[in-house]
């Protein structure tokens, strides 16, 4: 087909930004020219992928290691909670954003967001007539089968009130953002205000495609679920081929059995010290190596042991089939990786959608069973880490949806509708 200019807008976190490089880098690929609209932070990952960069405002390191965003780690599984401390901290910056998302897209003939990118998407594409892909990394699309917080209750009454979950927590959501994106549409926009009733269900009456990015061997789409609800795979990037491990990192791998990994990525935590010292003495009654990933501030660079590693950042295909165990947050970006590299984990959710994917690891066999953050403890870590390397059911369940998931081409699928849809219009 001829090449269609696509830009695709999403805010957050590296989780929540590099899958949708990879489905840009796709696109691409594919013959289009593709712009990714997000933070500075990530300019050069972008641009290394050869795609145009259109920055939008906030830092979101910054947002998460300031106090508020730190009570809005705290909100754990608290659904108000979180939506209220999401809506606080980006609430300022409704009507900057629009304005940079207006400029991004003003040039495209297409526009894929994510689920925080449709904030200020919908109004942008709405005032340019553009048309208009939903591409999201958790199931927001609301099921009998499940919710994102309650999990999956069963039976009758179960799916009634998981459908009612999905249903009141889109109302609650678009009260927190409303007033701000209202205002954004009168004084950038020029377009009439919305109503109090949350807009998704009548978006969802329209009929236009939704593309999830995270793998049906781990979430299969739900019956009741439309044919215009996609679960394409999870969106993985090419590997970096200029990246190399350090000669450390190497020694390190080299010198005994498989490390345990732990890291938390995107995660900020008050008590990062005391973290980091019941994950080292969880590895070490376990009698485990480990490599310890800072990130952005729940584990600390403490003076270790020789058994464990610590680094600011590896690449996680690279590093994952490497281990004997991964321990980490359960962002939908991590959970992936450590499904495709086929090895058992140990999930330690912080807040959000953490906790759902965690139990679904777990409902899968592939996991020990989930330690809320709020509960870490050595006792609880090394019982985990030694279910997760030892038990011999775990593992092979492990190997085997990792060879699933390798299988699965959620970009090629993700780039084969979009282009179906860009032709329709």
């Amino acid at each position: 087909m001829r090449a269609v200019r696509i830009t695709i807008v999403t805010i957050g976190s590296r989780g929540d930004v590099q899958p949708y490089v990879a489905l840009g880098a796709g696109l691409k690929s594919a013959g289009h020219d593709v712009r990714v609209a997000t933070h500075e932070n990530f300019r050069s990952t972008i641009q290394r992928h050869h795609l145009d960069f259109a920055q939008l405002p906030g830092d979101p390191r910054q947002i998460v290691e300031s106090d508020a965003g730190q009570a809005w780690l705290d909100s754990g599984r608290n659904a108000f909670a979180f939506a209220h401390r999401m809506a606080g901290l980006m609430r300022p910056l409704a009507l900057s954003a629009t304005k940079c998302c207006l400029e991004a897209c003003r040039s495209a003939d297409l526009v894929v967001y994510s689920m925080l990118g449709w904030l200020v998407t919908h109004h942008v594409t709405e005032k340019l007539g553009i048309p208009a892909v939903a591409a999201y990394l958790q199931p927001v699309t609301p099921t009998r089968e499940f919710h994102l917080t309650l999990g999956r209750l069963r039976g009758r009454v179960g799916g009634v009130a998981n459908l009612t979950m999905y249903l009141a927590g889109e109302q609650l959501f678009w009260m927190f953002f409303r007033h701000p994106l209202n205002a954004a549409r009168r004084d950038l926009l020029g377009l009439p205000p919305m109503s109090l009733k949350a807009p998704y269900a009548a978006e969802r009456r329209k009929g236009k495609p939704v593309l999830y990015g995270y793998s049906p061997t781990l979430l299969p789409k739900p019956n009741d679920w439309p044919d215009n609800v996609h679960v394409t795979g999870a969106w993985f990037p090419e590997p970096d081929s200029e990246w190399q491990p350090s000669p450390e990192l190497v020694d390190f791998l080299n010198a005994g059995t498989p490390p345990v990994y732990v890291g938390f990525g995107s995660m900020h935590a008050r008590n990062a010290d005391q973290h980091t010292r019941n994950v080292v003495e969880a590895l070490t009654r376990a009698g485990q190596r480990g490599i310890l990933l800072t990130g952005w501030g729940a584990l600390a660079a403490l003076e270790l042991p020789e058994h464990v590693l610590a680094l600011s950042s590896v690449p996680h295909d690279w590093l994952f089939p490497r281990t004997a165990a991964v321990v980490h947050h359960c962002g939908s970006g991590t959970t992936a990786a450590g499904l495709r590299a086929g090895v058992p984990t140990v999930p330690v959710p912080f807040f959000g959608d953490q906790p759902f994917w965690a139990r679904c690891l777990y409902d899968r066999g592939v996991a020990a069973e989930p330690i809320p953050i709020k509960r870490l403890d050595t006792a609880r870590l090394t019982e985990a880490i030694r279910y997760a390397v030892h038990d011999p059911r775990v593992r092979e369940r492990a190997s085997i949806i990792g060879e699933r998931v390798r299988s699965e081409d959620g970009v090629g699928r993700a780039v084969e509708l979009v282009e179906r849809f860009a032709r329709s219009n």
